[in-house]
Order: C-alpha cells, then sequence, then structure tokens
C-alpha cells in the first residue's frame, strides 16, 4: 500500500524512531545485568580451545553470526561461519573435534539448527547457545547458554526481529570484547588483521615510508629571508631546513617569517640564521605514523623533522599526508 509521506506528521515520525531506539536501549540494559557465570564459561571456552569457533545461525540469525565471526576473526579469534543448510552438504567437514561451535537461534527451536546438534555431539565438540529460551531444545542440549531473551520486540507488532536481533548482537560484541580483553589485544593486533585500513595502514607504517624526502626545502644558514621564502616557494613548502656547512641547525616556517614581519623591519633581507628555531620538533624515521600524529598534537605542530640514527635529516613528515 503507498503512503503519502507528506500528510504524516514529521514530529510523529521522529518520536517513533526515538521511542524506539529508547526501548532497545532499556532491553540492552536488562540483557547486561543478566549476565552471569555461563557467558564467563563462554569466554573461557573460545579463548583456551586448541581449535576454533565456528558459529551457524538462520535467517536473521545467521546475518548476526555472520557479523560477530567477522568481529572476532579481526580480533584475534579465529572463527568462521558455516550456513546450517550447507552444513549438511559437506559443510561439517571443516569443523573438527576440537573446535567450539556457537549456533544462535531466537526461539532455540530453528529446524535448521536443531538438525545440528546431533553431528556435532558425536564429533564432541563443546555447543554453546545464543538463544531467549532456557527451556528449548537448543537450550538443553548446549554446554553454556547466552541467554539474550526480550521482553518484547519494539516491533509495534511484536513480530519483526528487532529487538531480539540487537540482543544478540550485543551479546556477540560483549564475547568480542571480553576476549580482546582478556587477549591483551592491542591496537599494533589490530592492524595485522587490517592492513588495508586507515588505522592499519598508520600503525604499521613508519615516518619513513609517509614522510616528504624528495625537493627538501634546504637553505643554508647565511641565506637571507628573502632567499628562504623563495625557496619554499620553490619547493613548496611551509618551511626551510637551515643548515650550516651542511650541519642541521634548526628551521625556518612561514609562520616565523610572517611573525617576524610584524616585529623587526627589513626581514627579508636579514640572515636566516637570526630567526632560525634551533630545537625544531623532530622524530626518527623509523617511528611509526601513529606515533608521529601524537607527537604533532601533543606539541600542537603541523610537521616534524624526520631524523635518522645519526641525526641527519632525512625528510619532513607533515599532518596532511593522510
Amino acid at each position: 500500500m503507498d503512503v503519502d509521506v507528506t500528510r504524516l506528521d514529521v514530529k510523529d515520525i521522529i518520536k517513533s524512531a526515538q521511542l524506539s531506539m529508547q526501548e532497545q536501549g532499556r532491553a540492552l540494559i536488562s540483557l547486561a545485568e543478566t549476565l552471569d557465570n555461563e557467558f564467563i564459561k563462554a569466554v573461557e571456552a573460545i579463548f583456551t580451545t586448541k581449535g576454533r569457533l565456528v558459529i551457524s545461525g538462520m535467517g536473521k540469525s545467521g546475518h548476526i553470526g555472520k557479523k560477530i565471526a567477522a568481529s572476532l576473526a579481526s580480533t584475534g579469534t579465529r572463527a568462521f561461519f558455516m550456513h546450517p543448510g550447507e552444513a549438511f552438504h559437506g559443510d561439517l567437514g571443516m569443523v573438527a573435534p576440537e573446535d567450539i561451535v556457537l549456533l544462535i537461534s531466537n526461539s532455540g527451536e530453528s529446524d535448521e539448527i536443531l538438525k545440528l546438534i546431533p553431528p556435532l555431539k558425536k564429533f564432541g565438540n563443546k555447543i554453546v547457545g545464543m538463544h531467549g529460551n532456557p527451556n528449548s531444545t537448543l537450550g538443553k542440549n548446549s554446554d553454556i547458554n547466552l541467554i539474550v531473551k526480550v521482553s518484547r520486540e519494539v516491533c509495534p507488532l511484536n513480530l519483526a526481529p528487532t529487538t531480539s536481533t540487537l540482543a544478540a548482537m550485543a551479546m556477540g560484541d560483549a564475547l568480542t570484547v571480553a576476549l580482546m580483553n582478556v587477549r591483551g589485544f592491542k591496537a599494533e593486533d589490530f592492524a595485522k588483521f587490517h592492513p588495508g585500513g586507515s588505522l592499519g595502514r598508520k600503525l604499521l607504517n613508519t615516518v619513513k615510508d609517509q614522510m616528504r624526502s624528495n625537493n627538501l626545502p634546504v637553505v643554508d644558514s647565511s641565506s637571507l629571508v628573502r632567499d628562504c621564502l623563495v625557496k619554499m616557494t620553490e619547493c613548496r613548502a611551509g618551511v626551510v631546513i637551515v643548515k650550516d656547512n651542511a650541519r642541521f641547525i634548526g628551521i625556518l616556517t612561514d609562520g616565523d617569517i610572517r611573525r617576524m614581519l610584524l616585529d623587526h623591519e627589513n626581514v627579508l633581507e636579514k640572515s636566516a640564521s637570526q630567526f632560525v628555531t634551533t630545537s625544531p620538533v623532530v622524530i626518527s624515521i623509523n617511528a611509526s605514523v601513529v606515533e608521529a600524529e601524537e607527537l604533532m598534537k601533543r606539541k600542537k605542530v603541523n610537521l616534524l623533522i624526520a631524523i635518522d640514527h645519526e641525526l641527519n635529516v632525512n625528510g619532513i613528515f607533515e599532518n596532511n599526508v593522510w
């Protein structure tokens, strides 16, 4: 049925959305208060297993299972999703006896999930059930039960999986975070599994990988400020590296020159050595990009002078590399 949205009260639409979110928020708070020793047992079992975590679910539970598997795999827990239907056509061969299997079903009575229980028990796999009914078939046949029961769906008909799917997703995220904490998972570890992402590049790449090393704006200490401006323009840089007989003595930025023009006369005809910053913020070429960006934030600067172990200037690291 077509609905003329223009006839609907905009305030009512927003109010409906707010009420839905508020109700789901309360459901998650209630769920958090029900966590018990079963959750601890699940974390311990997954963390200590020599196998992997196999996750399976049908329909909406399957979509949630895929997301949980992806989150766990990207944070150090060996996990993958197995479609319950495909499991009966050969995919059960992927399951090893030492694997733990997480079966997701809100009712705990999904046929496709229940069919997995007998072969898994025959294989000797430990089963973790994520469901909303402790008295369900899945609940009775699971070694560990993660209960995600909600009082009702936020759906006005109390039919469409909404609050229950959010609860299952939240339980999966809680498992992921708990395992990260137990494992001592760090940002560097995250980068290993996300080399193509922005954070991964920042953590894995060094200053040497991202710094400007060609056509560096280098001037001699005897150069005039006017020469420094020319060099900045030629090299398209906001700074010049000042050296004295090839020895690095400091830098002069375009900002320095602007301030000098306000405080001194005939600045452009004076020697750069009179105004050079002799203790600029420097960083090792082997430092990570994250370290470099954190240092710039802490020192409130827009660039760093990249040096090697012999304190030679190798390049300029700027905050616009990303």
